[in-house]
């Protein structure tokens, strides 16, 4: 393959979204984790959901509205201040350690982050960390107003990068995400960072299965949607090596 371009999505695979646990659990101690994994799978539902019911809402209200939810399911009622606070969260985002320095290794390629994110999210969360600096074009999906893993998410690489889906590598964590770059016909390389038999380690039988590892078996492992990735790679520190 000759690519050109590598596409990266955000929230998940260049950002750590549990890095919110430690603004979560101060807010509300005990909570945090819990609180954590609900609002990340409320989130993600309601992108498809408003997806699907055609009645968008950028990500900045999707990522209000489900973790609203969360603390009203958990009988948790914050106050104004504790909100925008878990909020923000969101735009100061951990990037993953190996995140940089994989970045810098590929800058003989054009990159870029291609995300559900609003414009506004993306836009500061990428100047939060400096990694305007490195990248080419940070992509939101507000201009399509549908959400990954719809097709049309998909096209907007072609319209800003001027590269042809077999020219684009795509890098997701998120199976939802490498399964629809795939569908679409982007080359495609998962970032796996729970292994099948970690997995199955950290499922063994217990009394207590911990919120996080019900978020792994659900939304870290490859969904059985009949689209496999190109690649598999532990983390991003493998993606240089990769297209050597």
């Amino acid at each position: 393959m000759t690519i050109k371009a590598v596409v990266f999505d955000a929230y998940g695979t260049l950002y750590d979204v549990q890095s919110v646990a430690a603004v979560t659990d101060d807010a509300f101690p005990g909570y945090g984790e819990i609180i954590t994994q609900i609002w990340r799978l409320k989130q993600l539902e309601y992108t498809w959901l408003r997806s699907l019911m055609q009645r968008y809402e950028d990500f900045s209200v999707i990522t209000r509205e489900s973790l609203t939810y969360t603390l009203m399911v958990l009988g948790l009622k914050p106050d104004a201040g504790i909100f925008d606070r878990i909020m923000d969260k969101y735009v100061h985002l951990d990037l993953y350690p190996d995140a940089r320095e994989a970045l810098v290794a590929l800058k003989g390629y054009k990159l870029a982050i291609l995300s559900n994110g609003s414009t506004d999210m993306l836009n500061a969360l990428v100047r939060n960390t400096a990694l305007d600096k490195i990248l080419d074009a940070t992509i939101s999906i507000d201009s399509k107003k549908i959400f990954k893993p719809s097709p049309e998410a998909y096209t907007l690489i072609e319209s800003n990068l001027g590269v042809k889906p077999s020219e684009v590598l795509f890098v997701s964590s998120n199976p939802f995400d490498v399964c629809g770059a795939k569908a679409f016909g982007l080359n495609v390389a998962w970032i796996e960072r729970v292994t099948t038999d970690a997995m199955a380690l950290e499922c063994r039988k217990s009394d207590l299965i911990r919120p996080l590892t019900m978020f792994k078996a659900i939304r870290m492992q490859m969904d059985q949607l009949g689209f496999e990735p190109d690649h598999r790679v532990a983390g991003l520190s493998g993606l240089p090596k990769l297209l050597a």
